[in-house]
């Protein structure tokens, strides 16, 4: 089992995207007021008193969409600030990165994923459930900009639906050839979408390593990152491929990573709940971080046996029951 280093933050359960993955269509979502969003001071106590003296080190920052999160530039350079933080980096759809990449950039932040599921227009705007003016052109210029500026690693990452995107799969991953951007495909994951999850709605990672190597080749490769993709290239690309295999290739055994959802509830896994911890309450409460931190303890010991494996009974308890965007995946 690795060593359990590196916190998920929710900053918010918001997002102006309504991808079908993680708000399905239909799904009636209720958002946390903003006072139940755990506050910028006390992020940063749960960091400097509960997590960091555990050995976290590394943090990612996600939603919701991140970026409508006030004082998301602050919160970047107090985190970077810390001196024990060794890798900071955000998960967004890059909707308003563009207008942001800079401030992020010069705040301390260096390491940045883009979910960007197709070049296609039509498709794109499917897949976030867009009805209006299309989003893909903001997108694509706020993929841009971040390359502009010089995020290192720039990571892209597909969410893979059969029917969907999947004949792009190739387009995408060419996209690595001329450019350093790192390009990885997520097998679909059943989280309150279950309409959509029937017998092919994921496609095997390795299915699709197979493909591209019989287009280009593939060989073995490395990037900077804390997350449980298995890294190829094409020979001679400037960037790579990943491919995030959760439904095929389990690796909970690889799992270094804990989630902090926006209103305050530490959990130790996409898709069990179990032993979870309140933390907003029990601040507000007075409880003291060491208290805390404790409590933290006793549940980072337990995580070995609380694990994704335990998907296939979605009735058992600590199976969740909330959409990927309020879980803060």
């Amino acid at each position: 089992m690795n060593s359990i280093d590196y916190l998920r933050i929710s900053l918010i359960d918001r997002c102006n995207f309504r991808c079908q993955y993680c708000m399905p269509e239909g799904s009636e979502l209720e958002y946390l007021l903003r006072q139940e969003w755990l506050t910028r001071e006390e992020i940063l106590i749960l960091l400097r008193e509960v997590f960091i003296p555990l050995g976290f080190t590394k943090f990612r920052l996600t939603g919701g969409e991140p970026l409508l999160r006030p004082e998301i530039v602050d919160l970047v350079r107090d985190i970077t600030a810390l001196p024990e933080t060794e890798d900071l980096a955000m998960t967004t759809n890059a909707f308003y990165l563009a207008k942001m990449a800079q401030d992020l950039y010069d705040a301390g932040l260096r390491r940045i994923n883009i979910s960007l599921d197709s070049l296609d227009r039509d498709t794109f705007d499917k897949i976030i459930g867009n009805r209006g003016k299309s989003r893909w052109q903001k997108t694509w210029e706020g993929i841009q900009e971040a390359y502009r500026v010089g995020f290192d690693p720039l990571k892209l990452n597909v969410v893979v639906i059969p029917g969907v995107n999947d004949r792009e799969v190739a387009d995408l991953a060419a996209l690595t050839r001329d450019r350093h951007w790192h390009v990885r495909f997520i097998e679909f994951m059943p989280i309150g979408n279950a309409e959509l999850f029937g017998d092919r709605a994921w496609i095997p990672s390795e299915e699709l390593r197979q493909n591209i190597r019989e287009k280009w080749g593939l060989e073995s490769a490395e990037i900077q990152g804390n997350g449980p993709a298995d890294v190829f290239k094409i020979p001679g690309a400037k960037g790579t491929l990943g491919f995030i295999s959760q439904m095929s290739e389990c690796f909970c055994d690889r799992c270094n990573r804990m989630r902090l959802s926006a209103d305050g509830w530490l959990r130790p896994c996409l898709l069990n709940e179990t032993g979870q911890i309140d933390l907003k309450t029990g601040l507000r409460e007075g409880i003291s971080p060491r208290q805390l931190r404790e409590q933290v303890r006793e549940l980072l010991s337990l995580k070995p046996e609380i694990n994704f494996k335990q998907r296939d009974s979605g009735t058992e308890q600590g199976m969740y029951t909330r959409t990927m965007s309020q879980i803060g995946g």
